[in-house]
Order: C-alpha cells, then structure tokens, then sequence
C-alpha cells in the first residue's frame, strides 16, 4: 500500500504544486497541512530563487525543505541555509562572451537581485510580488559574473536549444543544464541538481530515495523523477519529456490540482480534509 511505502513528499513547483495562476490552490494548502498532520516529509524542490520561492512555500503555513536554483541552495524548514553553491564568475563570463542572439533574454540569478539584458513580460509574471526584482544591465559593464543560476529565455525553443549545443560545445564540463519550461534554459554548476540536493536532505534526515514521491512537470525534474521510489509526470508536462519518461505515470495537470488530488486519493487524506 502506498500510504505505508511513503514517507517522503516531494514536488515541483511552477507547473506542478502552482496552478496556472502561479499560486497555491487553497485545496493543495489543506492537502499538504494534513500531509504535515501526519508526519510526512515535506520537500519543495524548484528551478525559482530562494527568496522568491520562500514567499510562495509560506503560503502552505507548515515547515518544509526548500531546494532552490535547481539544487544550488538548500534551506531547512527553519529557513536556516544548510547548502549553497555559485557559478565562478569566469565560468559566466566566457559563455557570455559568446556572439548570443539580442533577441533571447539572458538572466544571471544573484544572491539579492536578478540580473537580465531587458524587460521581460512573461518571466515577470511569474511573480506575483516581486520579493527577488530584476535589474537590467548591459552585462559588457559587468565586472563580477558570480551567479547561483545563468538563464536564458526566448519563445522559440529551437532557438534555445541552438544555444544549449554552442555552449556545450566548449563548457560541458562545467555545466549542467535543463529546460524547465521549452522557453526556459538553465544553466549551473556541473554538482548542482534537485536530485542531489534531495538526496542530502534525505541523508541528513534518515531517509532513502525509496521512501519517497515525487512530482514534476520539467526537464529539470528528470533525475529526481527517476530517483525516487515513485516518480509522477504531470498531464501538462510536454510531450518531448513523457516521451522520454514512459515508464512514469502521469497524473491530472496543476490546473485540475493534480498533486493535491493525486496525494489525497492515494494517501488516504480525503477523509481529513
């Protein structure tokens, strides 16, 4: 029985635990405070910045794991910072130097502020409250290029994976990288992945890969997806990525809730809730 095997939560949050609006459904928050009720372990585990994230996660009012950048910051449910690693500056410079098309907006994720070479719509709107606000700049000005993330934007994803072979060409070595959406392209250092940043938190708290579930609509969820005990696409997960997955189950996408419903049903909650 499912309810027996887990003992670990994890979820995506664009795309996943967030419903179209980019927020968390009252029906997900009573879902997981009922999880917490019952002594589950609670990972959020994201591509967004920390300081971003925290504003959202909070909204879930109980304690939880945050993984942020893609595995580049670990926060423990006190907020306390238990893991952080950057891009060297270098590293950064080098791919920017790089003739990369005007028209793709490029990002540098800082500690404090984002760093992008124009306004961006699209991307803004994925923050409701702008708690992490973007910075333009000409990043031929720049001196320090240390980041947590590099990112790169643009409506064509043919386009961004064009980009993603050029750099590759001369920084595999250094980088690993993910779409977490087709028109969103991350690039951080070569040790940093939400499945390794799982994983020390399943460490440090005792459990194993095997006690977990986990829940993801992105490229960037690849590896935890196939790490844990139980691995779920979301039915709004692109085609691209469930034809690469299709031993995983795909469940109701973040619109119909489809974490909440999924946990409930299959953890036995409805009664709770």
């Amino acid at each position: 029985m499912l309810k027996e095997k887990i003992k670990v939560v994890i979820s995506d949050l664009d795309g996943t635990l967030l419903n179209s609006d980019h927020s968390i459904s009252d029906y997900t928050k009573s879902v997981f405070q009922e999880l917490h009720h019952q002594k589950y372990l609670i990972i959020v585990a994201t591509g967004r910045h920390h300081i971003d994230a925290m504003s959202i996660v909070e909204n879930l009012g109980i304690p939880i794991y945050l993984v942020t950048s893609n595995g580049a910051r670990i926060h423990s449910p006190k907020k306390e910072l238990l893991y952080s690693f950057n891009i060297k500056s270098e590293a950064i410079k080098s791919i920017l130097s790089l003739d990369i098309d005007p028209e793709i907006t490029t990002v540098l994720f800082k500690e404090e502020v984002w760093l992008t070479s124009k306004v961006n719509k699209k991307i803004n709107s994925f923050q409701k409250d702008l708690k992490y606000p973007p910075e333009v700049v000409d990043f031929d000005d720049l001196e320090d290029f240390t980041a947590i993330k590099l990112f790169f934007t643009h409506d064509s994803h043919e386009k961004l994976v064009e980009l993603k072979n050029r750099i590759l060409e001369g920084h595999s070595e250094e980088f690993n990288h993910a779409f977490s959406l087709p028109i969103c392209l991350e690039f951080m250092d070569k040790s940093v992945d939400k499945s390794v940043a799982i994983g020390k938190i399943l460490e440090l708290e005792g459990y194993s890969f095997q006690d977990a579930i986990s829940f993801g609509d992105g490229f960037n969820d690849e590896k935890m997806l196939n790490a844990t005990g139980i691995g779920l696409l979301m039915g709004n997960a692109p085609d691209s990525l469930k034809d690469k997955l299709p031993h995983l189950d795909i469940i109701a996408s973040n619109a119909e809730e489809g974490v909440a419903q999924y946990l409930s049903s299959k953890l036995e909650l409805m009664d709770k809730i």
